[in-house]
């Protein structure tokens, strides 16, 4: 049996979005080649930033295990994820790639990291010591990422700090540093002073990585630098920064590899605007159950939050916030039903919500598109960053909360 709300989710347009975005980092975005240094290539000019797909809170909500077979098969050939169980999931549903696990360390079960051969992120002396300790009883080396905090303020080596903090996490006998990485704070703030901060303090960190690691562990992946931008050649890390806000709004942080997550979904984050050719990749319809006349002065739904003053038609569509609708969406959110936009009246409820359909022939059993679209005009469509912005939050709650009794249902073309 199949519940009267499903996602529909796109694959072959998730293919396409990454497919977009490596296109976009060739061309060096839209103002053409960045004057930055990029990653070399033994032969050649200088490549565009490789891609880390990032599928962490269940690839945002569109279903991870599938997401990332899907990526997989793209080319990407680095996935990241939120912690070790969901590498583990990765894992399990057959992912190949190198997985890199972003989250905090110092207080999990580490042993997933060797059976499963994922690549931890060290972004505390507490974890350093946790993983160490751990790849020593497995007895291998084990190769990590450094997190570096250059101003978030949460995970990560103090930028100002390395030289007493990293020497004992770089001698360590089993870890074996493999790249250098920050976020950003404010990168989808395009006033906001702290980005430009961020990126010289990460510069010069980075900078200070590289001379340590080459003087206490000169076996460490360092590459060579090419002189991209005229800056002379050397023996560096590679680093990565960007988050798909920081992508699109700066060349000059792509180093060697970008880490869009929102993006991938065909999803810009907010106020940023874009020029690639994304495609939404989750869509997610129901079912009218009931239609429902009002009289003047009859409310409808918990709280009677909404009261008829002329006669009305509601139709009852079983979604709710127990699937992840937010229930601000009652009295600011629409929908799609029969190619018109509907609003949503009275409380949006555990299972099921209202909408006001008063002119237009609505019968039981016809589709309601509550993300997606119903028609051609642009205006008959409905996308996570227009519902985020009806209720004053965020596209990434939108889609990470889309519930776990939702039937993800695939399509690859």
């Amino acid at each position: 049996m199949v519940r009267s709300t499903v996602a529909h989710v796109d694959l072959a347009a998730l293919q396409a979005n990454f497919r977009a975005i490596q296109a976009f980092l060739a061309e060096g975005g839209p103002e053409g080649p960045p004057l930055r240094v990029r990653r070399a290539e033994p032969s050649g000019p200088a490549a565009p930033p490789r891609i880390i797909a990032v599928v962490k809170a269940n690839a945002y909500g569109h279903g991870a295990e599938r997401v990332a077979l899907a990526l997989e098969e793209a080319g990407a050939d680095l996935l990241a994820c939120a912690d070790i169980e969901e590498g583990v999931a990765l894992r399990r549903a057959g992912v190949r790639v190198p997985v890199l696990v972003f989250g905090a360390l110092s207080v999990s079960d580490l042993d997933g990291l060797f059976e499963y051969a994922l690549t931890p992120t060290i972004s505390t002396p507490a974890a350093a010591r946790a993983v160490q300790e751990a790849a020593a009883k497995h007895r291998v080396r084990l190769g990590y990422h450094l997190k570096i905090d250059t101003g978030m303020n949460r995970l990560g080596f103090r930028h100002d700090n390395l030289r007493r903090t990293l020497p004992d996490l770089l001698g360590s006998a089993n870890l074996r540093l493999e790249a250098i990485y920050t976020h950003f704070s404010t990168a989808d703030m395009p006033d906001s002073p702290l980005f430009h901060d961020q990126r010289i303090r990460f510069e010069m960190a980075a900078s200070v990585v590289d001379e340590l690691a080459a003087r206490q562990a000169p076996d460490v992946g360092l590459q060579e630098q090419d002189t991209t931008g005229g800056r002379v050649g050397g023996r560096r890390l590679p680093r990565h920064a960007c988050n798909s806000a920081a992508l699109l709004r700066d060349s000059r942080v792509w180093y060697d590899m970008v880490r869009p997550g929102l993006l991938l979904y065909g999803i810009v984050p907010p106020p940023i605007a874009s020029t690639i050719p994304l495609q939404p990749v989750m869509s997610l319809t129901s079912r009218v159950v009931a239609v429902k006349g009002l009289r003047p002065g009859e409310g409808v739904g918990y709280g009677r939050t909404y009261q008829a003053e002329t006669p009305r038609s509601i139709a009852v569509v079983p979604a709710g916030y127990a699937d992840g609708l937010d229930t601000r969406l009652g009295g600011r959110g629409q929908v799609l039903i029969r190619g018109r936009r509907v609003p949503i009246v009275g409380a949006v409820s555990m299972d099921m919500l209202t909408v006001d359909v008063t002119g237009l022939d609505v019968e039981p059993g016809d589709q309601v598109v509550i993300i997606g679209r119903q028609g051609t005009e642009s205006w008959q469509q409905i996308d996570a960053r227009e519902m985020a912005a009806a209720i004053g939050t965020i596209p990434w709650e939108i889609v990470c909360r889309i519930g776990a009794r939702i039937e993800r249902q695939y399509s690859a073309k």
